[in-house]
């Protein structure tokens, strides 16, 4: 697993990281940001919401149980490129398929070990996050750095298009894929599904399959449909409900989706997660504003400012809804993020429509947002009853 290979990390401030690589011989650009999870190195690499980004990971050794396919969130890895302080020498778990550098170079994607990550991220967190250049072939200090300052960047770029499904499509309608893991003779992840069934519309702007699974196990019918759905190709479903899942990128430019999100909120329950509560506050008329550095990580605090809670939630994103302007828009800020008070949560005034700054499904874990699924299901079967 070892390698003789050299690599660079260039950020646009000119600061230069030379370490070890692994994974695909590339060069590429991206947005550097760091993520503080303890786990789930294999859900952080094939979240489509880190596309066109070059991810840091805190934990200072990453690969030690290798890959396995079903933890896959979506087809492959969807960064830019891996940077790890230690390399595990050793892939060793019973369910390991292969080790973490066959797995990026399969899929042509470089990595870099030997980086001084607390470096790196402190500096991320005091200059913010930044257009970065990481190369596993030759490349000198000075071109890196050069195609740092040249790349674009985030704002105001659409990259939901690049992850979003090319059609519509029922996702596991025979509960094969969604079976929880568990443990013979525990009760591990034991879950029972309602016997009443709900069809929801699910939108994917850049979906973790984890979620489709809990909509699915939580008792829901999921369809899943492109980010370019319209309003109409959606009423033709006739669902019962929506859902809004997470993605990449700017939120103010996907306005496709502000548009039909608006159109469709008064008729159905919808539940909104990470760019789909970015959605619903540009469809509610508000706006979102760019992070210094975001929020990504396993272990950030949350308050539900209406009933006193805490809960520890997995986020991964770079934009944050304005709280004066979902006030005025008719909407009601429910959760608070307990690092900066940033919006984590919001609901309609008068309409069933809620949603979250954070992963409630939160694979590899923490579960304490698990409960907003059944309170999708609740809100669903009450609109269901009221119509009735």
């Amino acid at each position: 697993m070892g390698t003789s290979r050299s690599g660079i990390l260039a950020l646009e401030d000119g600061s230069v990281f030379r370490g070890k690589a692994f994974g695909a011989a590339k060069t590429v650009v991206g947005e550097a940001v760091f993520n503080t999870s303890m786990t789930g190195y294999q859900e952080i690499l094939t979240d489509p919401s880190y596309y066109a980004q070059i991810v840091t990971m805190t934990a200072s050794q990453i690969g030690n149980y290798g890959i396995t396919a079903d933890d896959e969130e979506s087809d492959g890895p969807k960064v830019s490129a891996f940077v790890i302080r230690d390399l595990s020498p050793v892939s060793s778990n019973w369910r390991s398929q292969m080790s973490l550098p066959e797995y990026l170079e399969k899929h042509g994607i470089p990595g870099l070990s030997g980086i001084d990550t607390r470096a790196l991220t402190k500096r991320l967190r005091v200059d913010g996050a930044m257009k970065a250049c990481l190369s596993t072939e030759d490349l000198s200090d000075e071109e890196a750095v050069k195609r740092a300052k040249e790349w674009p960047g985030l704002i105001g770029v659409d990259y939901v298009k690049d992850v979003t499904c090319k059609a519509s499509y029922h996702f596991d309608p025979e509960g094969k894929i969604s079976k929880p893991f568990s443990i013979p003779g525990t009760t591990l992840n034991k879950h029972t599904r309602p016997e009443k069934v709900f069809k929801v519309a699910a939108f994917d702007f850049g979906a973790k399959r984890s979620i489709f699974k809990r909509l699915h196990n939580h008792g829901f019918d999921v369809h899943v449909v492109p980010a370019t759905a319209t309003a109409e190709e959606v009423k033709a479903l006739k669902p019962d409900a929506l859902f809004l899942s997470n993605g990449p990128g700017d939120p103010a430019a996907v306005t496709y989706a502000h548009k039909t999100v608006s159109e469709l909120m008064p008729h159905y329950p919808t539940f909104g997660i990470c760019l789909g509560h970015q959605i619903i506050t540009h469809a509610l008329g508000a706006k979102t504003i760019k992070l210094k550095f975001g929020h990504r990580g396993g272990n950030q605090p949350v308050k539900n400012i209406e009933t006193g809670n805490v809960a520890i939630t997995a986020q991964n994103h770079g934009f944050a809804s304005t709280r004066e302007e979902i006030e005025k828009c008719g909407g009601v800020v429910t959760e608070l993020n307990l690092n900066d008070e940033t919006v984590a949560g919001l609901r309609h005034k008068e309409l069933p429509i809620f949603s979250v700054q954070y992963h409630p499904e939160a694979a590899p874990g923490p579960n304490d947002a698990d409960p907003l699924f059944t309170q999708f299901y609740d809100m669903v079967a009450q609109a269901h009853k009221a119509s009735a």
